[in-house]
């Protein structure tokens, strides 16, 4: 995970909580005030952001102490303990609810992405997040999805070429999209995978006719036709499934022989995992 793109933002998210002051904390609680408390799991799920909470309370107070159980990745049940954190009192209330909002969208992310990674197993296919990300967070979320099994896709509009509809229409037609973008990368000096988004079976045979890519989406298509254009193909790119996939229908495009699968609910409608942080007494 690139640590800058977010850690720059840690800032502005405590500004954002905090403004002035945390008057409640401040009012109550002496400052010099030492205690701890403890991440406690109340909902089963893949843990993630324990890594990114320890940036957290370290840039808002070095001089809080995070003792680790349960680290990215693993499997946790309600109950658990993830880790103790001891320091200023007042500093531990303040980070509480950041760090908090933090860790849960990022375990709902993977656990979400787990649960899709599990109903391909035995395939050869692998999960891919999407751009539909929420705004300021995308590399936490692209983190969780990697965190919960599942692979990123590219992370922005830079890293990658992806020529989807819109672009074709624009363009005047796939041989044209395919080539000003062949050539642009040659002109500009960059070495960019090119993806081609493909919508009926026209479509796919002008891709393959025209080639210089090396992916194709195949968008919406249904799991019969899928099928088929996976035959078509015969590897000679690599292949993606993208639009209208859900669980109860990811294996069997999978199934289909498609390298890749794209879901954009991996990270646009995930319910955050349910985590608390107590005081221990």
């Amino acid at each position: 995970m690139e640590e800058l793109s977010y850690l720059n933002q840690i800032k502005y998210w405590f500004a954002e909580d905090i403004g002035d002051g945390d008057h409640t904390s401040l009012s109550c609680i002496p400052h010099d005030a030492m205690g701890k408390q403890q991440l406690i799991v109340k909902e089963d799920g893949i843990l993630a952001g324990v890594e990114v909470a320890k940036q957290i309370f370290h840039y808002f107070d070095p001089e809080i102490k995070v003792e680790t159980f349960i680290e990215d990745g693993a499997e946790v049940h309600v109950g658990d303990v993830a880790f103790i954190a001891s320091g200023k009192v007042v500093s531990l209330l303040q980070v509480e609810r950041l760090m908090l909002n933090i860790m849960q969208r990022m375990s709902g992310v993977a656990t979400t992405t787990h649960k899709y990674v599990e109903l391909l197993k035995g395939t050869k296919t692998r999960v891919l997040d999407t751009r539909k990300t929420t705004p300021g967070l995308r590399m936490l979320e692209k983190e969780a999805v990697r965190i919960g099994g599942g692979t990123n896709h590219r992370i922005g509009l830079f890293d990658m070429i992806l020529i989807k509809d819109n672009h074709v229409d624009f363009a005047g037609g796939i041989t044209a999209a395919i080539t000003r973008a062949k050539e642009y990368c040659k002109a500009k000096g960059k070495d960019l995978k090119i993806e081609i988004e493909v919508r009926n079976f026209d479509e796919l045979q002008e891709a393959i006719d025209c080639g210089l890519m090396q992916r194709i989406m195949l968008d919406n298509f249904s799991i019969e036709d899928t099928k088929k254009a996976v035959e078509i193909i015969a590897g000679r790119f690599e292949t993606e499934s993208s639009g209208g996939i859900t669980k109860e229908t990811l294996r069997s495009y999978a199934e289909c022989g498609v390298d890749f699968i794209s879901v954009g609910a991996l990270t646009h409608s995930v319910k955050s995992l349910d985590l608390s942080f107590k005081a221990v007494k």
